[in-house]
């Protein structure tokens, strides 16, 4: 994650159900389900005005690091935080291991 990032808090919106983070008036966002021990991550998406900065990733990151601190599982559903899993093997630990494509991380 990018320094600027860091001290940008994470907010789980539970209305929207989404995790986000706000830059200058502007979202990058994860939308979710929950399911008990499981969080499903279903869909990341930067406003326009982020795309480029590195803010899909900073979402990415602190919501792995939120599902952590919370001992629950992942279901990566979104192509992005399954791509971003392939490319950070560490995170892979939150995998559930009967997720669908968990051998393909």
């Amino acid at each position: 994650m990018k320094p600027e990032f860091e001290s940008i808090p994470l907010v789980k919106n539970e209305k929207k159900k989404r995790f986000e983070i706000e830059i200058n008036g502007h979202f990058a966002f994860i939308n979710y389900g929950d399911f008990g021990n499981q969080i499903a991550l279903v869909h990341t998406e930067a406003e326009p005005e982020l795309q480029g900065t590195g803010a899909a990733s900073a979402i990415v990151e602190k919501t792995l690091q939120y599902i952590e601190s919370e001992d629950r599982t992942l279901l990566p559903f979104c192509p992005y935080v399954f791509s971003y899993i392939k490319k950070h093997p560490e995170w892979k630990r939150l995998v559930d291991t009967h997720f669908k494509g968990y051998d393909s991380i």
